[in-house]
């Protein structure tokens, strides 16, 4: 089914015909991540992304918008290619995005990027 590795700042997960590649903050405990930009590319060369965010990430976003009026004092919250997910780390959000490739559902959760250039 593949492996993990760190590829510099990137965290790539192998899968027979794909791979998703995070780009976590430095340092940053791989089971805590809770906001990070990611990449799914097929073995056709196609890719997608997002941003996957934690439920409460986003709500604490939303909270500190209060403050700084933000997102009309963060009364919402939206990105063109934001996913959001229940659990925090690299290891949950690879759980989802097996599924969403799994359905086919990436195409609705994820921004089509195009071929890879080499």
């Amino acid at each position: 089914m593949g492996g993990s590795v760190y590829d510099g700042p990137f965290y790539r997960v192998r899968r027979d015909a794909y791979e998703i590649c995070f780009v976590p903050g430095a340092g940053e405990e791989l089971d805590e991540v809770c906001d990070v930009d990611m990449w799914v590319t097929f073995a056709d060369g196609q890719r997608w992304s997002g941003t996957v965010t934690t439920l409460d990430e986003a709500r604490r976003l939303m909270d500190r918008w209060k403050d700084t009026g933000e997102n009309l004092g963060g009364r919402y919250f939206y990105g063109w290619d934001n996913l959001i997910v229940r659990d925090p780390g690299i290891p949950a959000m690879v759980h989802v995005i097996d599924n969403l490739v799994t359905t086919g559902d990436y195409r609705s959760a994820l921004r089509p990027l195009g071929p890879a250039e080499d």
